[in-house]
């Protein structure tokens, strides 16, 4: 029998915030009533000097950033002391200047937070280049598995991984986020032996995590869930609670999509 495995968090957090600045004050109240022990940030939209780290450091959170002026961007605030693993996503080519990926490990634990590529963008290179994230990202997973770690990878997939992940007529199936080669992609990530940590729960549930600011997608619940937490095997076997911060979409002036928290029991 393999030996237990003590895990030094009990919640983590992913969230696209769609400009960190911007939501400033919505990050520090979830924060402070939530209280996750890391909270995973996409689509920060700045610079590292840009970054509001002292508001955060104030409600006891460090932060490692991973910054891009005005797009994409990701970061990882944290009680926990952590050592930097990766600031970039192994295997990527060289000339692939956006930051989507930061990598973390506290203890005996890996926290990669992601930033997927859409891929509705820039033509067929623009597609190219979302699964030839999607593959690196799985030969991630694999080089984890492969030495025996313990791992999340969370963050905005923009992927639907199944029809139940979208409101009907808000996707043509054209659309990167359902096309079958990006469902392929994502289900061989799975295949690696990860557990989608919601569907591990919830599998037969409407729930959304996006909410488009157009067509009045919000008003009508007309989303999609495509910010995902995947779970490594001892990971996912002490899974105990997944939750949509839903309210968060109907604040003032709030990011499109909502935080997904993780409970590791």
């Amino acid at each position: 029998m393999a030996a237990v495995r003590h895990f030094p968090l009990t919640k983590f957090t992913t969230w696209n915030v769609n400009s960190v600045r911007t939501r400033e004050a919505h990050v520090a109240d979830f924060l402070a009533r939530e209280q996750p022990d890391f909270l995973l940030l996409q689509e920060i939209k700045c610079e590292e000097h840009q970054f509001p780290a002292l508001t955060f450091s104030q409600l006891g959170y460090q932060a490692v950033i991973v910054g891009q002026k005005s797009y994409n961007g990701v970061a990882i605030l944290h009680r926990a002391p952590v050592e930097v693993t990766l600031r970039k996503l192994p295997g990527m080519t060289e000339a692939d200047a956006h930051s989507r990926y930061v990598e973390v490990r506290t203890k005996n634990l890996t926290i990669g937070n992601l930033y997927l590529p859409n891929g509705n963008s820039g033509g067929d290179a623009g597609y190219a280049y979302k699964l030839e994230w999607m593959a690196a990202l799985r030969a991630r997973a694999e080089e984890l598995i492969e030495a025996d770690q313990n791992f999340i990878l969370a963050g905005d997939y923009n992927v639907c991984p199944t029809d139940a992940d979208f409101a009907k007529g808000t996707l043509q199936a054209s659309d990167a986020l359902v096309r079958p080669e990006t469902r392929s992609a994502f289900n061989a990530l799975i295949w690696t032996g990860l557990t989608d940590a919601l569907r591990a729960l919830h599998p037969a549930e409407t729930l959304y995590t996006f909410w488009d600011y157009q067509a009045g997608a919000w008003d009508r619940n007309t989303g999609l869930r495509i910010d995902h937490a995947l779970l490594s095997p001892r990971i996912a076997e002490r899974l105990s609670a997944v939750t949509i911060s839903k309210s968060e979409r109907a604040k003032t002036q709030p990011s499109d999509h909502v935080p997904v928290s993780v409970e590791i029991n």
